[in-house]
């Protein structure tokens, strides 16, 4: 399995920006698709945005479209989530998964192989 460890969540006012990292350790890193995934307090985890091996591809939701912007740096095995404009509807945990799946998969969480432990993103009113 892959090691992944967020960082960079925290408390921010209402459209502010935040960036997160996620750094991944124990496998090929350039070799997976890597996701961001969100769960908000009493809802179930969901789908942010996934971004496949090189970078050339990336698949977001409807939420955060033009909002969120996801990229990675294999030769630092990092793969990152900006997140600009934020709302308080975007509090959560932020949590990113690694797959050995195509990008087509890259929804559901079931094809995820190794998960963070999640920051906290809380966005104040």
């Amino acid at each position: 399995q892959m090691q992944l460890v967020e960082s960079g969540g925290g408390l921010v006012q209402a459209g502010g920006s935040l960036r997160l990292s996620c750094a991944a350790s124990g496998r090929t890193f350039s070799r997976y698709t890597m996701g961001w995934f969100r769960q908000a307090p009493g809802k179930e985890r969901e789908f942010v945005v996934a971004i496949n091996w090189n970078g050339g591809s990336t698949y977001y939701a409807d939420s955060v479209k033009g909002q969120f912007t996801i990229s990675r740096d294999n030769a630092k095995s990092t793969v990152y989530l900006q997140m600009n404009t934020l709302k308080p509807e975007d509090t959560g945990v932020y949590y990113c998964a690694a797959s050995s799946r195509s990008l087509g998969v890259a929804v559901n969480t079931a094809n995820y192989d190794s998960w963070g432990q999640g920051t906290q993103v809380t966005v104040s009113s």
